[in-house]
């Protein structure tokens, strides 16, 4: 059986505050294959790192993300919150201000090293359409609309919303996408993904409910990439499973029961 891939979820949450430079570095050192970052529009038009639709439980900020503009985003602490911030010997500074799509993807560029990256578009979403129409916008400036297999960065996107999935075939259809799922829809699990998708991303959860599921896509041929996998029991089980793809806030954890796991 082939080593799953290990992708930094929202950089790795546990060590650093999510979606932090910070914590995308930490988990690129530690040896993750990859990271994931949700997206989200500001009010005039930039995309930025964050998870939640509102600024509270990130940052000392109020109200939802997209009502506000990038200037005003970029004068919010989006670090102190994380209990990791007390316990470090020095400040991270920079590193836990907002991070915009633009500057990860640069930081990415710059570590020398191939980087897969998930991107996951947030709906619903008062921009809508919009949201992957400036995602593929900005891969294009970055000429990564088109993976080339010497590329360093190799994006793939991700949403729970079918139709944002298709939005990213009809746009740039060489981008490799994931639907994301917390509960079953029909079909699915005989390998019928919606239009436009082109792996699965069952939630833990899910997965602990359904223990055939992963054989039964993988028989239908779809990879599949698992979240949010951050105990010991749900990481054993998707290794039993075979999943294609770990995402996990534990990134060091993970690659070490990996390097430790006899036949993976």
């Amino acid at each position: 059986m082939s080593r799953p891939l290990v992708f930094a979820h929202r950089g790795g949450a546990d060590a650093l505050p999510e979606h932090t430079l910070a914590a995308y570095l930490r988990a690129l050192h530690e040896g993750a294959d990859g990271v994931e970052c949700d997206v989200r529009l500001t009010r005039d038009g930039h995309l930025v790192c964050v998870h939640d639709r509102r600024l509270d439980r990130t940052s000392n900020g109020r109200g939802r993300v997209s009502t506000k503009t990038l200037a005003e985003l970029d004068a919010l602490d989006f670090g102190s919150w994380h209990p990791s911030s007390a316990e470090l010997e020095e400040p991270l500074g920079e590193h836990t201000r907002l991070l915009t799509l633009d500057a990860l993807l640069e930081a990415l560029r710059d570590t020398g090293r191939p980087v897969q990256l998930l991107i996951e578009t947030k709906h619903p979403s008062r921009y809508g359409a919009e949201v992957e129409r400036r995602l593929v916008e900005t891969l294009r400036r970055h000429k990564l609309a088109d993976p080339v297999p010497d590329s360093p960065v190799r994006v793939t996107v991700m949403s729970f919303a079918a139709l944002a999935l298709r939005r990213i075939r009809a746009l740039a259809p060489a981008i490799p996408t994931v639907y994301l799922l917390e509960i079953l829809p029909p079909g699915v699990s005989r390998g019928r993904l919606p239009f436009g998708a082109r792996i699965a991303g069952p939630g833990v959860g899910l997965v602990r409910s359904r223990p055939q599921l992963i054989e039964s896509l993988r028989a239908a041929g779809i990879r599949t990439f698992v979240w949010t996998v951050n105990q010991e029991a749900d990481l054993d089980l998707v290794l039993a499973q075979g999943a294609d793809g770990i995402i996990t806030d534990r990134p060091r954890f993970v690659i070490d029961r990996l390097e430790n796991a006899p036949g993976v």
